[in-house]
C-alpha cells in the first residue's frame, strides 16, 4: 500500500518556467544599461586618474621649490623637473624609467606640456582629451593658469 502525503512542497515546472523567463527578460534589459555605466565610469577613472598626476606634478613642485613640467604620449605621463628637458621624476605609481600608465588603455592627446611652477600655478596652460578607442567617448582635463586642474 502506497502512502501519498497530502501537504507535498515545491514548485510546478510551469512556476519554475515562469520564473526563469522573467529573470530572462530583466537580464535583457539590465545588461546594456550595465554595459554602458562600466564604460562610462572607467573614462571617468582615467580622467580622475590623469587629473591626480597633475595635482602630483603641482604639489611637486610647491614642495621641491622647481618647476615640473607634464609629458603625455599617447596613454603614458611622465613628470620631469626644473624643465620640459629636465630630470626625469620617479616616484609611488612610476615605472623604473618614470613612466605613469593611465588606466583602461584609454588615449590621451594635447598639444602642450603643463608646467608647474614652484608657487603652484602653471606656466603654460594645457587642455588633455581621453578618449576610450572602444567607443569614442571623451573626457578632458584642463589645467588652468592659477593651477587648478579640473575635469570637464
Amino acid at each position: 500500500m502506497l502512502k501519498t502525503a497530502s501537504n507535498e512542497r515545491g514548485f510546478s515546472l510551469s512556476e519554475l518556467l515562469v520564473v526563469v523567463g522573467l529573470i530572462m527578460v530583466l537580464s535583457v534589459v539590465a545588461v546594456p544599461s550595465v554595459l554602458t555605466y562600466w564604460r562610462t565610469s572607467s573614462l571617468t577613472a582615467g580622467a580622475e586618474q590623469l587629473a591626480g598626476v597633475m595635482n602630483r606634478a603641482r604639489q611637486l613642485a610647491i614642495s621641491t621649490n622647481n618647476s615640473v613640467c607634464v609629458q603625455v604620449t599617447g596613454s603614458n605621463v611622465r613628470l620631469r623637473t626644473v624643465s620640459c628637458a629636465g630630470t626625469i621624476w620617479t616616484g609611488i605609481g612610476t615605472d623604473s624609467t618614470g613612466v605613469i600608465q593611465i588606466a583602461n588603455s584609454l588615449q590621451v592627446s594635447g598639444g602642450t606640456s603643463a608646467i608647474f611652477t614652484n608657487i603652484g600655478g602653471a606656466s603654460t596652460t594645457a587642455t588633455y582629451t581621453l578618449t576610450d578607442p572602444k567607443t569614442g567617448r571623451t573626457r578632458s582635463v584642463v589645467v588652468a593658469a592659477t593651477g587648478r586642474v579640473t575635469i570637464q
